[in-house]
């Protein structure tokens, strides 16, 4: 029987309960290492995607979240790996074996022998693998710090990103934008065309690309430009009349001043009645302003007047693109000033060169060379036909050449046969019938067609 009041018994069995705990443990952190691995690379990107989801979840929940999944686990792997666990009687066979004590240790625990004297070291073969043992850690560990760490910018693309709009809507509203920005045009007519845009964008978001949304879109687009175009039009209209009349005033004839002045009417009856009307304080000034009394008015303010007119026309423009598709030809009828005009003032082109109505000091009434200075008259000579000698890329049927000939007859005599008869050779289907067939072949052949 053992006794347990022996102190070296007592020596000898918690060393081998010390060698017991070791190998224990080593077996579960053998079956630990993968699953941690794995729960670290796993939770790193859960991690990721609730910072990025969910921004505002506090660190510390994700943080307890990762540690209640690795302490799970760690509890799971332990009863896997109970299986392989040793008992302290089973490290002291493993010392016995390693020390070769030859079984002395079973012998006094089975109370055959007394317990031997304790060595100062003890070797039970076993150590530890150190990389191989927190690498798997080390790894669990850096994922999930990573996970927690990395900074990552929140997705709020759905709670604070409107959804998309039409295009259209987008150019309607810059356009109202910069005419407001400019100053050009009456507030008032802004806001309503405003009020129309933004009862579009009032429907629900499912409805913006439908047929009607899209339908209604389009006409308020059209709208708008055509409004655009008519004011950038009536504005023009209405410089061009005021220069005319301001450079000649003196030495215009009454036709035409008159048909400046209509012009002018004309031109000022279409911004009162507009879709988009100018701002008030240039309304103001042209129903104020009378073109027949020019010469009367400060040059400083008519100038600021013209000014204010080309400033505005200008802004109706860039909301078309940059100008409208009769602009060049504008330009071209209305020739304002430069040389060779033919509404130039009284003694400034002496020669009177240039387009314009007649007369003895504005130049002749037509306009030679409008799109540009026309080129030298060529004279048209003979036709000559070219001859190509390369045949390479003829086709079948092309003439190929045309030469005059006579007939090639044949004049050699035949010198009669034996017996006084001059023999055929036969032609068409009869030398065929006589010289390409054998006998049996004539004979199936006439019996054919009889």
């Amino acid at each position: 029987m053992q006794d347990s009041s022996d102190p070296l018994q007592a020596i000898w069995t918690r060393r081998a309960t010390t060698v017991a705990r070791k190998i224990n443990l080593a077996w579960w952190l053998e079956v630990l290492s993968m699953p941690l691995v794995t729960i670290g690379i796993i939770g790193s990107c859960v991690i990721l995607l609730f910072r990025r989801e969910l921004p505002t979840t506090p660190t510390w929940q994700l943080s307890l979240a990762a540690t209640t999944s690795v302490l799970l686990a760690a509890l799971i792997t332990w009863f896997i790996a109970r299986r392989r666990f040793e008992k302290p009687e089973q490290a002291l066979v493993r010392i016995e074996a390693t020390m070769r004590l030859r079984n002395a240790l079973s012998a006094a625990r089975a109370g055959v022998v007394p317990w031997p004297q304790v060595p100062q070291h003890i070797d039970a073969g076993i150590d530890w693998h150190w990389r191989r043992v927190l690498a798997p850690p080390l790894a669990a560990l850096t994922f999930l710090a990573a996970g927690l760490l990395i900074p990552i910018p929140p997705n709020n693309s759905d709670a604070n990103t409107p959804p998309d709009q039409p295009l259209a809507w987008e150019k309607i509203d810059a356009d109202l934008e910069h005419l407001a920005q400019e100053e050009v045009v009456d507030e008032s007519d802004l806001q309503e065309m405003r009020k129309k845009l933004d009862e579009l964008r009032a429907q629900e978001e499912e409805e913006w690309f439908s047929h009607s949304s899209l339908e209604a879109t389009d006409n308020l687009k059209k709208e708008q430009s055509a409004a655009v175009e008519k004011l950038e039009r009536e504005l023009g209209l209405a410089a061009r009349a005021l220069g005319n009349l301001e450079r000649n005033a003196n030495g215009m004839p009454a036709a035409e001043k008159e048909r400046l002045l209509q012009q002018f009417d004309q031109a000022l009856q279409g911004l009162r009645n507009g879709a988009l009307k100018p701002n008030p304080q240039l309304l103001d000034q042209l129903q104020q302003l009378d073109p027949k009394q020019l010469g009367k008015l400060n040059p400083e303010e008519l100038e600021q007047l013209q000014q204010n007119l080309k400033k505005a026309g200008q802004a109706c423009k860039d909301c078309q693109g940059g100008g409208t598709e009769n602009e060049w030809l504008d330009e071209l009828l209305d020739n304002e000033g430069g040389e060779g005009s033919g509404r130039d003032q009284p003694g400034e082109n002496p020669k009177g060169e240039g387009p314009g109505k007649g007369g003895i000091t504005r130049g002749p009434g037509h306009a030679p060379g409008v799109l540009g200075k026309e080129g030298d008259t060529l004279a048209g000579g003979e036709l000559t036909g070219l001859e190509s000698k390369d045949l390479s890329s003829s086709l079948p049927g092309d003439l190929l050449q045309l030469q005059d000939g006579e007939h090639d007859v044949d004049r050699t005599r035949v010198a009669p046969s034996a017996g006084g008869q001059t023999r055929a050779s036969g032609d068409g289907g009869d030398r065929v019938w006589k010289d390409a067939l054998d006998p049996d072949e004539q004979k199936a052949l006439k019996k054919f067609f009889e």
